[in-house]
């Protein structure tokens, strides 16, 4: 197996810098292996996402953050206009998916579509073969394919973000914090003096001002969200909502429900606009199905497979056997009964630390 990060020194390589420590010591590193390096930034800020948090990759703070980084390395470094494609292929996405009662990953999205579509596609307009982040995640070449493997910090390994990434997009593609701990990268940020290395990390989607995902929706799309019932598993109305968009499977605070003992959203049934609560147990469930598929280490299955297999990307990874359906879809048996399977997530597998393929969890049909 060959890593993608040495093999391409002396290469012309983009960082995708953010304004963050991750980004900053990727372009150091790059530039001190060899690699002839800019930055550039991507510039989302008429989205309505003007925001003053210095954390969040959008502000106006994050670009004086990377141009100050790149100044410090040397390196030349440019604003890519990215607005009007980001707006389309991820907002919109994001909006449309909660009004349909999906709660979607927008960083599944964005990373085919905009930084190793858009971005890199931008990027070779200034010479550039290969687009650079600081995701801690490797890229490596395994006979004819290119594979995503693990980052060796485990606690931030972004592997699970990566699954849509097309042979030829990973082909371009170089991590080098792959193969580095956290606590290191932030060392080497320091030794540098750069301005980002106490930066502290955003948690939050990067076009949501204070993670505030309802109020982003409303702002969005009021005319679009249609009240209905809370109905308990047995079908009786129990209380009104404002919109499936505000909630999601697993989901307890905010129902706006007193019924004297603790109830969850179980399921969100889009056909009849209305959201279904239940006791804990019900969130249990051994199966899904996935749609959407995309294969990394494998171009696809023929038969069943078992692997290891996460839900959303906290979750914990556990045994699961994988069936192929119809095109683009598979069938998910787990081992054990997984909690608050949600549709709109990913479910991406994994052999060892390879990322074998991934898809979009679908909502399972309502009798």
């Amino acid at each position: 197996m060959r890593c993608e990060y040495g093999a391409k020194r002396g290469r012309k390589v983009a960082v995708a810098m953010s304004g963050g420590v991750d980004s900053s010591v990727t372009a150091y590193l790059l530039k001190e292996a060899g690699y002839e390096v800019i930055g550039i930034t991507m510039d989302l800020l008429e989205l309505g996402c003007e925001i003053e948090q210095s954390d969040i990759c959008c502000s106006l703070q994050a670009f004086e953050d990377a141009k100050d980084v790149a100044d410090r390395l040397g390196i030349k470094h440019y604003i890519i206009d990215c607005k009007a494609e980001f707006e389309q292929r991820v907002i919109n996405f994001f909006v449309d998916e909660y009004l349909s009662g999906s709660t979607p990953n927008p960083c599944v999205v964005c990373n085919p579509m905009i930084k190793f579509g858009l971005l890199l596609d931008r990027a070779r307009q200034l010479g550039v073969e290969y687009l650079a982040t600081g995701h801690y995640a490797r890229i490596e070449q395994k006979d004819a394919r290119f594979v995503i493997r693990k980052g060796v910090d485990s606690t931030k390994d972004q592997s699970y973000f990566l699954y849509r990434l097309t042979q030829e997009q990973l082909s371009k593609a170089i991590m080098p914090l792959g193969n580095y701990q956290k606590a290191d990268v932030r060392k080497i940020a320091e030794q540098l003096g750069l301005k980002t290395a106490a930066k502290s990390e955003s948690q939050e989607i990067c076009f949501i001002p204070q993670n505030n995902y309802q109020e982003f929706i409303r702002q969005r799309a009021a005319n679009r969200l249609v009240p209905g019932d809370i109905l308990n598993n047995d079908g009786n109305i129990i209380g009104r909502h404002e919109g499936i968009a505000f909630y999601t499977i697993g989901q307890r605070r905010g129902l706006g429900i007193a019924v004297g003992k603790p109830i969850y959203v179980i399921r969100i049934d889009s056909g009849k606009n209305a959201v279904v609560v239940g006791d804990k147990d019900l969130l249990y469930s051994q199966h899904l199905t996935a749609k959407s598929m995309n294969w990394v280490s494998v171009p696809g299955i023929t038969s069943g497979l078992e692997l290891m297999a996460r839900i959303r990307y906290l979750h914990k990874e556990t045994k699961a056997f994988v069936s192929p359906l119809e095109v683009d879809m598979v069938s998910v048996e787990f081992d054990e009964p997984q909690q608050a399977i949600t549709p709109g997530q990913s479910v991406v597998f994994y052999r060892d630390d390879e990322v074998v393929g991934g898809g979009i969890i679908r909502a399972e049909q309502s009798g």
